[in-house]
């Protein structure tokens, strides 16, 4: 399979599930009342059992006020604060735990239809291809932020030693810790691209394995790490279907927002035209994560499957079951002759 053919079966996919793009917008909106219900609510009702004026607060100035002493403000709001982090804290599980269950159901769907193409959508195969994955893609998502974690402290470890050189060359020649800030700043911000694109990539394949092959999550994701290794036009399909996303949604960004600057009517077309976009970003999400799916079962299940045992060749001669011994056919007397056995009968 080419990069374009995993492409092309991508958007085959998507458009026969197409369910699975509006699954997406109801998860968004669902997300925004949640947002709304335990962030907004609990902050604005914190703001007026303190005593806080809101419309003070809707000033850019009065804001900056606030906070040009963090120290003051947390002693004096505290409740407030804990009761905006609590409620964070609170969003944030929920909307991780109905993204997980989703995320679950939609690459369940995607791959039965890559195991099954004539598989018609229903949200009973939904709902149960997400219960059946929610765990293993909870275990799976942790182990992969625990990978993130520890990329992110390596970074962090040559990100310090690039300064601390600087640093030092600075003391002795300006012009050398100039050149020694701009070139290592580009290798660190250069590697630190490639490893967090090549993990993304590692943890999509990781997922793919995840489902056609049933195993655990920490071997998944090694299985990712194999699959990329030994393919590597996986990963130049990962950075083109990564490019045409990020360039599709700074287009729709451009195309979307000047009509939300018209005074009148952009405030009455902000939502709309804010789900439609929602609903574009996430057609080509599902792309491509199915272009992914589909370019990984080509290469990694099809290839793995047995062959099926050809049939022994029969014999070359009728009565006879050894191919080499032909005796049968020398004792069978030529087509209308009386058989030995059939003389014998008659006398």
């Amino acid at each position: 399979m080419t990069l374009t053919d995993a492409i092309r079966s991508g958007f085959t996919i998507i458009n026969k599930q197409w369910q699975l793009v509006a699954i997406q917008v109801v998860l968004w909106i669902i997300n925004c009342i949640f947002l709304f219900l335990l962030v907004g609510v609990p902050f604005v009702i914190a703001l007026v059992m303190l005593g806080i004026d809101i419309t003070t607060l809707a000033a850019g100035n009065n804001l900056t006020g606030l906070l040009q002493n963090p120290v003051e403000l947390f002693s004096k709001y505290l409740g407030l604060v804990l009761v905006v982090i609590t409620a964070i804290f609170v969003y944030v599980l929920v909307a991780t735990t109905l993204w997980i269950y989703v995320y679950g159901g939609t690459a369940g769907i995607i791959g039965q239809t890559l195991l099954e193409p004539s598989l018609q959508f229903s949200m009973r195969s939904f709902f149960g291809q997400a219960k059946k994955f929610f765990f293993p893609l909870m275990w799976y998502f942790f182990v992969i932020g625990l990978v993130f974690t520890a990329i992110v402290f390596v970074i962090g470890l040559f990100g310090g030693g690039t300064a601390l050189l600087v640093a030092m060359a600075k003391s002795r020649d300006s012009t050398l810790a100039l050149f020694l800030g701009i070139f290592f700043t580009s290798v660190v911000i250069i590697a630190s691209l490639s490893i967090l694109i090549a993990a993304l990539a590692v943890t999509t394949f990781g997922i793919a394995s995840l489902f056609f092959k049933g195993r655990g999550a920490l071997q998944s994701f090694l299985d990712g790490i194999t699959f990329l290794w030994n393919s590597q036009k996986a990963f130049w399909l990962y950075l083109v279907l990564l490019a045409g996303y990020i360039l599709a949604s700074i287009l729709i960004m451009f195309i979307f927002y000047p009509f939300q600057m018209i005074p009148v009517a952009g405030a009455i077309l902000s939502l709309p035209l804010q789900i439609l976009s929602s609903i574009v970003q996430g057609y080509l999400g599902l792309v491509f994560l199915a272009a992914l799916f589909a370019y990984f079962f080509d290469q990694e299940m099809r290839k793995s499957e047995p062959v099926p045992d050809m049939p022994s060749p029969g014999p070359l001669y009728a009565g006879s079951s050894d191919p080499v011994n032909t005796s049968s056919v020398q004792d069978a007397p030529p087509e209308g002759f009386p058989h030995q056995s059939d003389e014998h009968e008659r006398a």
